[in-house]
């Protein structure tokens, strides 16, 4: 379904017709593919919901299950604001009964669930958390708690701004240490210059399971345009001082998002996976040769990304991107770290 966002959103519109133009037979459609970030959603200018990413699914390959990332949909109207969250949660598991009765295909989608929790709220989060899992049917995972901060204000989300030191407050630790007694993970979202706040906050949790976002976030607008080779060189530092962190996997995608600034959508017709390929190559090469197949993850981060390219073609390109892994190193990256990592 189009979208059709204001001049301030911080997503690219999807459009249909254009993405219409580009489609690519699936590549090896038989290996089997858990996507682990996705997202579903009912806004008043954009609409993504079962029947929309069951059409992006049907372009050919595997897809076995989906992992939901929190987006902040459906939190509940009422009651506590630390467990308006809940509601989220309470939404996705319901999609995922949905999907479970076979009538929606045959993807496991919503197979595990990431909500979200304010972590501020130091041993208050423990109840949320509780919460999540009495609502998730047995799926709810762990949170995201997004951190992204710049100084520049046209890189931070009108709808959500968090502060600079997040992860470095009493409070915030107080919060992130009720993941780990309840067996549940965390998943970050932020930029390429504050991946060492999280290497701090993996060396202090070292039992915590925690999931790095869209490769960490390397910027390409606003004060970071032009200068994609420095940007490259600080991330490449990051990722790799973060790659001792045992207890941290990345996530291989997100960069068709706007700030990556890449241009995707700029073209005449969509991109290729070859162009996709190529464009992301030196991110993707970097995550696999610091963390190893065993602690990367390709995924979509649709509909984010759908303002940039077509779920097939993201796919195809992931595929191209890992021709010389072995066979193993493949089912890695495509499905068993995933697996793994959410207990699917």
């Amino acid at each position: 379904m189009s979208s059709t966002q204001p001049a301030h959103s911080p997503y690219l519109g999807v459009r249909d017709e254009w993405l219409a133009q580009r489609s690519e037979a699936a590549l090896e459609p038989g290996l089997p593919i858990i996507d682990p970030h996705h997202h579903l959603w009912d806004r008043a200018d954009w609409r993504y919901l079962i029947n929309d990413f069951v059409a992006d699914l049907n372009q050919g390959h595997n897809v076995v299950a989906t992992v939901f990332i929190q987006c902040r949909a459906m939190h509940r109207a009422s009651g506590p604001e630390a467990f308006k969250p809940v509601g989220e949660t309470e939404f996705v598991a319901g999609i995922a009964a949905m999907s479970e009765s076979g009538g929606y295909g045959s993807t496991r989608i919503g197979a595990g669930i990431v909500g979200h929790v304010d972590l501020r709220n130091g041993r208050l989060a423990r109840d949320v958390l509780q919460a999540h899992l009495a609502v998730g049917g047995g799926r709810f995972r762990g949170i995201r708690h997004i951190s992204t901060w710049d100084a520049d204000a046209s890189l931070l989300n009108p709808a959500y701004q968090p502060p600079r030191d997040m992860f470095h407050t009493p409070e915030f630790r107080e919060g992130f240490a009720q993941l780990g007694p309840l067996g549940l993970s965390f998943d970050a979202w932020l930029y390429h210059h504050q991946i060492p706040d999280l290497a701090q906050l993996a060396r202090a949790f070292p039992g915590t399971p925690i999931i790095l976002d869209h490769v960490g976030g390397p910027l390409g607008i606003g004060p970071y345009a032009g200068k994609r080779d420095a940007v490259f060189a600080e991330w490449k530092r990051n990722i790799q001082d973060l790659a001792a962190c045992g207890n941290v996997v990345v996530k291989l995608g997100g960069l068709g998002m706007r700030i990556g600034g890449f241009g995707f959508d700029a073209g005449a017709l969509p991109p290729s996976s070859d162009e996709l390929a190529a464009a992301w190559k030196p991110y993707i090469e970097t995550c696999i040769e610091a963390f190893g197949a065993d602690r990367c993850m390709f995924q979509s981060n649709f509909p984010v990304d759908k303002g940039s390219y077509g779920y097939g073609v993201f796919w195809n390109a992931c595929k191209k991107l890992a021709a010389g892994a072995s066979a193993a190193e493949k089912a890695a990256l495509f499905h068993d770290t995933a697996a793994r990592t959410y207990r699917i």
